[in-house]
């Protein structure tokens, strides 16, 4: 186990462990580098970037609950059962394997100023819709969450799909020969046996709109004037274009805690649900 746990020491421990440690110094450029305790922790609560990355966080946590998770589940509960089910589940996941920044420059050309949906609108008539959509916020931020909803809620789709594979039928079966109809069924019986899939779909889904990079990077660079940053963005902009590790890392950890509070409170809340049930 010696070389594993090298590897582990080497590519995962110290990076955490170095970047809790930058974050209480004043590392900057090639100055010395000066322990300064939570300074950068303090300033984080009265930063006007990191007010306006929280609320664009808050923004992409929100959607990301209610589009690819929503979404994902009424697609995968109707293509249930359905004659070459496969073949379309194949389409919708088709996006889930391109790349963050290939979906991005493909976004691009749909929501720039002269791209597909302000060509469209204006085709129909309603040139007055029209929008810098990639240049005011927060139609950017919208514009981004959409580009990224397309490209991960087929996961969602093929996670609730196996998790409805295995929901045995006797039980639907025996709520259909109570006299339930479609709505009572899903609610009473498959949403409930749906918990550890619910804890790995939300926890996912919520963890990687919080880390969300690519797309924004491709898309905005998190502007204008970082307008349309995440909390990856500003870490990344932070530490390597301004050149400020220290405040860089103090970013990573917030990153880094709230991915894990959600993820516990998402799975702590579908365990309680399973036990429940």
């Amino acid at each position: 186990m010696l070389p594993a746990f090298i590897v582990v020491m080497i590519m995962l421990v110290y990076p955490v462990l170095r970047t809790l440690y930058l974050s209480f110094t004043d590392a900057e450029g090639l100055a010395p580098i000066s322990f300064i305790g939570i300074d950068n922790y303090v300033k984080l609560t009265n930063d006007p970037v990191i007010a306006r990355t929280m609320i664009n966080v808050a923004l992409w946590t929100i959607s990301s609950f209610l589009l690819p998770i929503l979404i994902g589940l009424f697609i995968a509960v109707t293509l249930s059962g359905l004659k070459y089910s496969s073949i379309y589940r194949t389409i919708f996941l088709l996006p889930y394997v391109f790349s963050g920044v290939a979906i991005g420059s493909l976004y691009i050309n749909i929501w720039e100023t002269k791209g597909i949906v302000n060509q469209t609108l204006t085709s129909l008539g309603f040139e007055q819709l029209t929008r810098s959509w990639l240049l005011e916020w927060p139609h950017n931020t919208f514009a981004m969450i959409i580009a990224t909803t397309w490209g991960i809620t087929g996961l969602a789709m093929v996670l609730y799909t196996v998790g409805l594979q295995n929901i045995p039928q006797s039980t639907v079966e025996a709520g259909t020969l109570d006299g339930a109809g479609p709505w009572r069924l899903f609610r009473s019986i498959i949403w409930p046996q749906l918990a550890y899939i619910n804890a790995v779909v939300i926890g996912t889904t919520l963890a990687n709109s919080l880390r969300t990079f690519d797309v924004v990077w491709t898309m905005t660079q998190g502007g204008p004037a970082r307008s349309s940053e995440t909390l990856a963005v500003t870490m990344y902009r932070e530490t390597f274009l301004i050149n400020r590790p220290g405040y860089g890392s103090t970013i990573a950890v917030l990153l880094t805690i709230l991915v894990l509070t959600v993820s516990v409170l998402a799975l702590r809340r579908s365990f309680k649900a399973e036990k429940a049930r």
